[in-house]
């Protein structure tokens, strides 16, 4: 065991007690995490509205506050971005993160308090390095830096004190003096506004350096890394790093990407750890690089609460963390010290296992298409568009899918707008696995599909390269954490797109 490994391995001795801890005794944990959260709450504005105070249980707390998403919460977070204090959180609120889970122009601002960013968002970078090095104890990762590509969108400043910005590039802000010192680039250039110039001043400066590890979204990392491979005329990552190891991603499935970071980084040591870190907080982390379910992280300041997303809008349906089941898709309903009270993310989660209690993403409670009642989820997406690729030689670089709507005799169909790496081999047999997958995974789609009785099949509109970060940049978009919608139950994106795309000489150069 490297030194280095071996003094950050004690380091976290105590802190992999408390993991454990949470793995053997989670009720015991959240019931914890949740009297922490009423006994904060109590005094602000909200705490007061809704006595906070008298509540003793769980049972208690889930029949006195509903269950709300960001509309609801709105007014408050409006207040305290205009700077009025003790609201939704005791403490002051200077941070807030710009959302941009999808590409609507209508942002969500997110308070970051500073108890959150300690006990939530910088703790996970932590445990991910305590989880990997205690499951890796040869690991040389520690050796060398690790190469950040943050958000491209700048820090805003709004009033007198409130500032507001990409979640990356907050948590860059506020990163301790000594982590830049172990990570590239600089934090002048992390925090670039300009994805483009971004990107060159990264290549510039990684080169030279002994770059063991990157993270970020598997969208823009692989365009970044593509373009230091142009930079460089080298043909894989290990010719410019060869110590390369660990792969720390979030934000997206990273199945459709896979195949390609293996081609560039072909080492049988490569490995790639999935976490799940949200401007809400920071939820969960792969124990095991390589798998989709993460570890629930129960003892962040986050109390957690469950609904079957076949009850939405059902109070009675939400149950505690005790309550789930493996197999049931849910939408997470989080209690948290950024001041959001049983507030409904907008992620769907399933329960691979509740001995320890890991999850898997499974998709968004508003990205879907359900316009015939066929109900497909990212999930099913994700996994139809892979073994098309896999079938057929295909790499996709970015898609997204949307209804055709029934007219006159004609049938409904799903148009999916695909923009290639490598184009397929037989553009039919990519059609048709598409199909066959969806069929295979969602009986409800099969069921409309069975002898085209709703569904015809589905068409595949291919774009030029570039299309989708072409339509990105246009939109200001470009780079971080936003991220092309794969499904919408409505033509908006996809029209949009096609137009885009229709342009694509004048709008892309």
């Amino acid at each position: 065991m490297p030194l280095i490994t071996r003094i950050i391995n004690t380091y976290f001795a105590k802190r992999l007690r408390e993991i454990d801890r949470f793995r053997r005794h989670p009720a015991e944990v959240q019931e914890e995490q949740l009297r922490y959260l009423l006994r904060q709450g109590s005094p602000t504005e909200f705490g007061r509205k809704m006595r906070l105070a008298d509540i003793r249980s769980a049972e208690a707390f889930r029949s006195r506050i509903p269950v709300t998403d960001y509309e609801g919460i709105r007014p408050y977070i409006d207040r305290t971005r205009r700077g009025e204090a003790n609201l939704l959180w005791p403490e002051p609120t200077r941070w807030f993160a710009k959302s941009s889970g999808t590409t609507d122009a209508r942002s969500k601002f997110i308070p970051i308090t500073a108890t959150c960013l300690n006990r939530s968002h910088m703790r996970g970078p932590k445990d991910i390095m305590a989880l990997y090095c205690h499951r890796y104890p040869d690991t040389k990762v520690v050796c060398g830096k690790m190469l950040t590509l943050g958000g491209s969108k700048k820090i805003e400043r709004e009033g007198d004190r409130m500032l507001s910005g990409d979640l990356s590039a907050i948590l860059i802000e506020n990163t301790p003096a000594i982590a830049h010192m172990l990570r590239v680039p600089d934090k002048q250039t992390a925090l670039l506004p300009d994805f483009d110039e971004k990107v060159h001043r990264i290549a510039m400066q990684a080169m030279r350096q002994d770059v063991r590890s990157f993270t970020g979204v598997p969208s823009w990392n692989l365009v970044m890394l593509n373009r230091i491979l142009e930079y460089t005329g080298k043909d894989n990552i290990l010719e410019i790093w060869p110590h390369m190891e660990l792969f720390v991603h979030g934000g997206m499935n990273f199945q459709p990407y896979e195949a390609q970071y293996r081609r560039i980084i072909p080492s049988p040591d490569m490995r790639y750890m999935e976490t799940y870190n949200a401007s809400e907080g920071f939820f969960a982390i792969a124990e095991e690089p390589g798998r989709s379910d993460m570890l629930l992280m129960l003892d962040y300041g986050t109390y957690y609460e469950f609904q079957p997303t076949d009850r939405l809008g059902d109070p009675d349906a939400v149950v505690p963390l005790e309550g789930v089941r493996t197999g049931v898709q849910y939408a997470m309903i989080i209690t948290s010290t950024n001041g959001l009270w049983r507030y409904l993310i907008g992620d769907t989660v399933e329960f691979v296992s509740t001995d320890p209690y890991t999850i898997r993403i499974t998709g968004r409670t508003k990205l879907y298409i359900n316009a015939f009642g066929e109900e497909v989820v990212i999930g099913n997406a994700d996994a139809a568009i892979q073994a098309a690729c896999e079938v057929t030689g295909a790499q996709i670089a970015e898609y997204t899918a949307a209804p055709v709507y029934m007219e006159g005799r004609r049938k409904g169909a799903h148009e999916w707008i695909v923009e290639f790496r490598r184009r397929p081999s037989d553009m039919a047999a990519f059609c048709r696995t598409l199909d066959d997958t969806l069929r295979a995974v969602n009986s409800d789609y099969d069921a409309k599909r069975f002898k085209d009785t709703t569904l015809s099949a589905p068409r595949i509109t291919e774009v030029p390269a570039g299309t989708f970060e072409g339509w990105l940049r246009s939109k200001g978009k470009l780079g971080g954490q936003n991220k092309v919608p794969r499904l919408n139950n409505d033509r908006t994106y996809v029209d949009e797109l096609i137009r885009f795309a229709a342009q694509a000489p004048q709008s892309q150069s």
